[in-house]
C-alpha cells in the first residue's frame, strides 16, 4: 500500500466502490476495491467527518460534484421468532401439552386459557404489607378471589417480612411443617413468610424439590384412591382433558394457584397451592399437599421461577 493512500485509510477514509467518473459516463463497471493500488482513477472516498473525495493517481481532491447515492448495506433476513414453548401436563404426562408458565397467550386460546395465560404474568405487590390489601378481594383475576378475614386468623399464620440468615440461597422455598409455615428466601438478608395447612398423620413428606411446573387455577386430577376412599369427591368429578377431575375454578381444591413439585424426573404428586378451606391453614389436614390462603398462593406464585428449589423439613 503506498504512504498516501495509507494515511489515507489511517485518518478513518471509507472506500464508497459505487461511482467513479467512468461509470458516471457509462463506460464501465464501478470498481469494487480501492485498496493496494487496485482502484481506477474517479473512485470517490469519503472520510469520517462525510466529506467526500475522487481519486486521481496517488492523490485525493476535494470532490464537488453531485453527491453519489449510498445504498445501504443488505441487511440479513430477521431470525424467526421461537415457536411458543409448551410444557406437558404434569398431572398425566400422557396427556396433550399445555402452554408454559410466562408465555404469552396465543389465538384460538378459549377465554378462560387466555386469562389463566395472563394471571401466570401476574407481578408481585413489592410494597409494604398492609393486611387490608393484601387480603383484599380480587376481582380481575381468572375467577373472582373473595376477601379473607385475616382478622380471624392467627397473626403467626399471616404473610409476612423477615430477617434470615440460614444456608439457603435466594429464591429457595422452605417448608417447616411443625411451625406450619412457608419462607420464601429473598435477596439482603430478607425472607418472606406464610402460613400453611400440610399433610395429616401418614400423607406427610419431607425432602427437596424442584418447581417443575406452575398453573393459574388448575384442573385437579385426584388420584384414583383418592376417588375411591372418598364417594363425594367421586360424584364431584368429570371427564377433563387427562381424565377425571375438577376444573380450574372456585369449587376446585387447589385454589387460584399451584406450583408442582418433582424431584428429579419423576412427579412427586405433591404441590403447593391454594385452598378452599383458608381457615384450615396452621393445621395438618390435607393429603400431603402445602396449602396457602389462595391471596397468598398468587402473591408466592409472582415470586417464584420454575427451577426453583424447595425443601421441607423433617
Amino acid at each position: 500500500m503506498s504512504a498516501p493512500i495509507r494515511r489515507l485509510f489511517l485518518a478513518g477514509f471509507t472506500v464508497l466502490a459505487l461511482a467513479s467518473t467512468a461509470h458516471a459516463q457509462g463506460r464501465g463497471p464501478v470498481a469494487e476495491s480501492g485498496i493496494d493500488g487496485l482502484g481506477d482513477d474517479g473512485q470517490l472516498y469519503q472520510d469520517q467527518n462525510g466529506a467526500f473525495y475522487v481519486r486521481r493517481g496517488d492523490r485525493y481532491l476535494p470532490y464537488t460534484g453531485r453527491p453519489p447515492v449510498v445504498r445501504p448495506v443488505p441487511q440479513a433476513a430477521p431470525a424467526p421468532q421461537a415457536a411458543p414453548v409448551y410444557a406437558p401436563d404434569f398431572d398425566d404426562p400422557t396427556a396433550p401439552p399445555r402452554r408454559a408458565a410466562g408465555t404469552p397467550p396465543a389465538e384460538g386460546l378459549s377465554p378462560i386459557e387466555a386469562a389463566k395465560a395472563k394471571a401466570v404474568l401476574r407481578a408481585p405487590d413489592d410494597g409494604p404489607i398492609d393486611y387490608a390489601k393484601a387480603y383484599g378481594p380480587i376481582p380481575d383475576d381468572v375467577f373472582p378471589v373473595q376477601a379473607f378475614n385475616y382478622k380471624k386468623m392467627n397473626p403467626a399464620y399471616l404473610r409476612q417480612e423477615i430477617a434470615y440468615s440460614g444456608p439457603y440461597e435466594p429464591g429457595t422455598i422452605i417448608v417447616d411443617p411443625r411451625a406450619h409455615q412457608l419462607t420464601l428466601v429473598e435477596q439482603g438478608g430478607r425472607a418472606r413468610r406464610y402460613g400453611v395447612g400440610v399433610g395429616k398423620q401418614g400423607f406427610s413428606w419431607s425432602g427437596t424439590a424442584t418447581v417443575n411446573s406452575k398453573q393459574a387455577w388448575p384442573d385437579w386430577y385426584p388420584p384414583k384412591e383418592m376417588i375411591a376412599r372418598s364417594p363425594k369427591l367421586a360424584s364431584e368429578v368429570d371427564k377433563l382433558q387427562s381424565g377425571l377431575g375438577v376444573a380450574g375454578g372456585l369449587r376446585n381444591p387447589l385454589g387460584a394457584r399451584a406450583m408442582y413439585l418433582w424431584q428429579g424426573n419423576k412427579d412427586t404428586l405433591f404441590r403447593i397451592h391454594g385452598t378452599l378451606e383458608p381457615f384450615s391453614i396452621g393445621k395438618s389436614v390435607s393429603s400431603g399437599c402445602i396449602r396457602m390462603i389462595n391471596q397468598d398462593a398468587i402473591d408466592l406464585f409472582s415470586r417464584v421461577n420454575v427451577g426453583s428449589k424447595v425443601v421441607v423439613l423433617n
